[in-house]
């Protein structure tokens, strides 16, 4: 899913709470609960929550916001630095954070906004729980070009040195996650929850970043369990489960005239299982400016039961009464690798690769396929257009000719 909103940091963020001044103890520990936060999953907590950051980001240390097993409710935040600290710091989540349902309460595009921290670690065995149950039948944006965007659970802006391990992410009212200008930046062993017809619901969507990492994680959703957009150089994806969702994909890239180059992506020992889509790069047919797609590779993927195993989509428009007939993609795509990806695909295609007319695809290589299908229109099969590509190793599906 693409959605012009993961650019924008609202007034919210630009403007509202930031660390203030306080003679922080060193590397000291700020529990939410010191600070009136009562936990009880009815109560507004969101000043504690907001206190208690203020404390944490004026430690000149290596401080620790604890959030404690409890239920505790809260509107948008805004954990906004620069702070003080020299060492990590740490926001350890033990209970379920639980966001507010009143959807008047968050003027901007993001429920909780890490912003310009460096060092930080959000770890811990707790929940964010995004609520969004209520939301999603609110929601446009799957049927109109223009709608009402709902906010992002959570929102990584402007952050150097930045781990993330063990949370749970569930039910967020749009994106679980969005990641904007960040530098080095490592989620592992992170839990993304959603049906799979919970709708706009990425689990991780990364732009205008580098240093990347996604490691060993299960992401099951109603969107790409990654979106991979522009901007970005040097994305490692290892161990992620997938599934349900719409696969991983890099994209959708050429919706909007400021884009930049996307490349040095790497996804490999992934797992993907009753999805939309497999592993997908796509592009928006009339483009307007260009930009390149370069240097990525897809190693080693297992898929079960996915629809469109492996696709290069640049004729990509999810309004197809807003998109027919128009020019063609302008995103230059080159330097791709599809590599020992095996497994059952649910429709006869197996193999898509429809690239622009106008910049047809260059330097595409396909090594180790194998693929089957079993049902209605088989045997399986690949569909090639403005394509350049080479083969080696077993090749199911048939080559484009």
């Amino acid at each position: 899913m693409d959605l012009r909103f993961v650019f924008w940091l609202s007034s919210f963020a630009l403007c509202s709470f930031s660390a203030i001044s306080l003679a922080g103890s060193s590397s000291g520990t700020y529990s939410v609960d010191d600070y009136s936060a009562k936990g009880d999953g009815k109560s507004d907590d969101t000043k504690a929550f907001n206190d208690a950051w203020a404390a944490a980001c004026a430690d000149s240390g290596s401080p620790t916001l604890m959030i404690p097993g409890n239920k505790y409710v809260v509107g948008p935040l805004l954990f906004k630095g620069p702070c003080k600290n020299t060492g990590p710091l740490t926001v350890k989540v033990q209970g379920t954070v639980l966001a507010s349902t009143n959807l008047n309460l968050f003027t901007g595009q993001e429920w909780v906004l890490f912003y310009k921290v460096n060092q930080l670690r959000l770890t811990g065995t707790g929940t964010f729980d995004g609520q969004g149950t209520t939301a999603w039948p609110q929601n446009q944006c799957p049927f109109k070009k223009q709608c009402k965007v709902l906010p992002v659970s959570l929102k990584f802006a402007f952050l150097k040195d930045t781990e993330v391990s063990g949370i749970t992410s569930l039910n967020p009212k749009m994106f679980h996650i969005a990641l904007l200008h960040n530098e080095g930046i490592k989620f592992q062993n992170i839990h993304i929850k959603a049906p799979g017809d919970s709708p706009n619901t990425d689990g991780i969507h990364v732009e205008t970043s580098t240093g990347v990492r996604m490691l060993q994680s299960d992401i099951g959703t109603g969107d790409d369990c990654i979106s991979i957009g522009h901007g970005n150089t040097d994305v490692y994806v290892e161990g992620v489960n997938c599934g349900p969702g719409h696969g991983i994909s890099v994209g959708s890239l050429g919706r909007y005239s400021y884009e930049k180059d996307v490349t040095g992506v790497i996804i490999k020992g992934c797992t993907i299982s009753g999805t939309m889509n497999g592993v997908r790069i796509k592009s928006w047919q009339a483009s307007p400016s260009s930009i390149s797609a370069t240097n990525m590779t897809f190693d080693n993927i297992i898929l079960k039961d996915v629809g469109n195993p492996i696709i290069i989509d640049q004729n990509y428009c999810p309004f197809k009464t807003a998109c027919a007939q128009q020019a063609p993609s302008r995103v230059k795509i080159s330097g791709i690798k599809f590599s020992n990806i095996r497994g059952t695909s649910t429709t006869p295609v197996g193999v898509t690769m429809l690239c622009s007319k106008a910049y047809p695809c260059q330097n595409i290589k396909v090594e180790e396929i194998n693929l089957s299908y079993n049902g209605p229109g088989g045997p399986i099969t690949s569909s090639c257009a403005n394509v350049k590509a080479s083969y080696s190793g077993k090749q199911v599906p048939d080559p484009c000719n």
